[in-house]
């Protein structure tokens, strides 16, 4: 194991009051010193940006309008990180502040330039430190509490683990709060044994994520082929056992089949504009023989996006029979894809072969999607 994220959510780096922990944020950067020594490399992913401009701003409560999330980070992010430099400093090591926003993950050319320097910062034994840059965010603060970016991170280093602290010990079959049956769950090696359980998005009330963005964290983690691990970062070892190897908080173990890394942005971090309705035959192509997707297996288009934006493909469901009815939205999901066409244009060819696609758009390519720029779930 060399290279390790640790993620912070804002229930580690502040109580409800919104007071910093500071003795846990010193224990942590104990942590990392100690893994600097014996030759690691280590990434903070931290939140808390927001719950500590909400503190030095006196707010009642965590804001709801965009605007003054935005403004409580800004008062908070440049105070925030000082205390981990510091902290770091004392112990000899160099930080850098590193501030993301989802567009750097969405756009394909911004993705590779963020994994080029977050690599060449590990290159340097600099500690990135990395936070969303929440005041430049043009909708709602989006990374789910930084757990979709902590995983984000964790595949564009490469790393071998990524730790998730929270105030809890980990995932549970319930919510430990409210039923006294809830048993904590030691290792989840499969993602669809977890239908079953409450997995809920309660969070601390100056947070915005809950423990189901870290379980989307989690399975985006192991299926690039990284372990992760939901622990306790509040009580004192917890921390330490996970990085021994001790079966601490809940485990999530690599997956054996991994996908590249640009599948891996394709499915986790490119935005979807739009959906594609395809045939049986279709689909059993995608399916069974890795095909390409055509116009011929398509049946409906929805949505509206350009040649190069990502859709996402599935199998059409028809509705019940009823007159004049039009095709909905319903069917089985199947997978997401790098479209060679715009939305205008595949509804002129949706159900075509290849040979009157090509009269009625001479430049055409023949694949809809491409196989190589396709990834099924």
């Amino acid at each position: 194991m060399k290279r390790i994220v640790i993620k912070l959510g804002s229930s580690i780096v502040a109580d409800e009051q919104g007071e910093l922990r500071t003795g846990v944020l010193t224990g942590i950067c104990d942590v990392v010193a100690s893994l600097h020594g014996e030759g690691k490399e280590v990434v903070i992913v931290s939140s808390g940006a927001i719950a500590r401009g909400v503190r030095i701003m006196g707010l009642p409560a965590r804001p709801g309008a965009v605007e003054e999330l935005q403004a409580a980070s800004a008062v908070g992010q440049g105070k925030l990180y000082r205390v981990y430099d510091e902290l770091l400093r004392e112990r000899d090591l160099i930080s850098a502040q590193v501030l993301l926003t989802f567009m750097d993950m969405s756009a394909r050319t911004h993705y590779l330039n963020a994994r080029q320097t977050l690599r060449k910062l590990l290159d340097w034994r600099v500690v990135p430190v990395i936070n969303e840059n929440d005041t430049t965010a043009t909708d709602e603060i989006s990374f789910g509490d930084n757990d979709f970016l902590s995983a984000q991170v964790a595949i564009l280093t490469a790393a071998d683990l990524l730790v998730l602290l929270t105030d809890v010990d980990g995932l549970y079959t319930a919510d430990p709060r409210h039923d006294p049956d809830a048993r904590l769950v030691h290792e989840v090696c499969d993602f669809e044994t977890l239908e079953g359980i409450e997995v809920g998005h309660t969070t601390s009330p100056l947070g915005s994520g809950g423990m189901r963005s870290k379980v989307v964290a989690a399975d985006m983690a192991t299926a690039a082929g990284i372990r992760a691990v939901i622990c306790n970062g509040v009580r004192e070892g917890a921390l330490q056992a996970v990085l021994a190897g001790h079966l601490e908080g809940t485990n999530f173990p690599p997956r054996a089949a991994r996908h590249s890394s640009f599948k891996l942005w394709l499915r986790y971090a490119k935005p979807s504009h739009g959906t594609l309705l395809i045939d049986a035959g279709a689909a059993r192509a995608l399916r069974e023989d890795g095909t390409s997707l055509l116009p011929v297996g398509i049946v409906d288009v929805l949505g509206s996006f350009q040649a190069g934006d990502a859709v996402e493909i599935a199998e059409y469901a028809p509705p019940p029979p009823r007159p004049r009815v039009e095709l909905s939205g319903s069917g089985l999901l199947l997978g997401k894809g790098i479209c060679n066409y715009s939305a205008d244009e595949l509804r002129r060819v949706k159900g075509l072969k290849s040979k009157a696609v090509q009269e009625i758009l001479p430049r055409a390519t023949d694949e809809a999607v491409h196989r190589d720029y396709m990834v099924l779930d």
